[in-house]
């Protein structure tokens, strides 16, 4: 099997596709716009997805209330203080310091301006090498 999507149920996904396309480098895969405004967003070399969207079937959870070691989306980067600098510019908060692993990986958390926690990972050795 192979995962296909992981879904976070949100007050405005309009608002946060945006945001996550415009900051994150997300690109919209598929938007479906009623009756729940729903959008699947994948990174930029398409290899995960994530689904945002509003369902009043279920209460949007109280996303700053969960410690981003419970939930969060971790994004890769090359360039750590430039990308907390360029997303906390952009309505973003940085709530922990760069941590460095023993395996020499560099950590740290942000949230977004809807509280979702992001993790930013600049791995001395990638999780997974780039398809060709």
């Amino acid at each position: 099997m192979q995962l296909e999507h992981v879904a976070l149920n949100v007050a405005d996904p309009d608002a946060m596709a945006q945001w996550y396309v415009t900051h994150l480098g997300m690109q919209i895969v598929r938007h479906i716009p009623t009756p729940n405004a729903t959008y699947f967003l994948s990174d930029s070399v398409r290899r995960s997805v994530i689904e945002i969207y509003r369902n009043p079937a279920a209460p949007v959870p109280d996303y700053a209330s969960l410690s981003p070691l419970a939930l969060h989306l971790a994004f890769s980067t090359s360039d750590m203080e430039g990308d907390i600098a360029r997303l906390v510019a952009a309505g973003a908060t940085h709530v922990s310091p760069i941590d460095t692993t023993p395996s020499g990986d560099r950590l740290t958390f942000l949230r977004d301006p809807w509280q979702v926690a992001l993790q930013l990972a600049q791995r001395s050795t990638p999780l997974l090498e780039p398809t060709p």
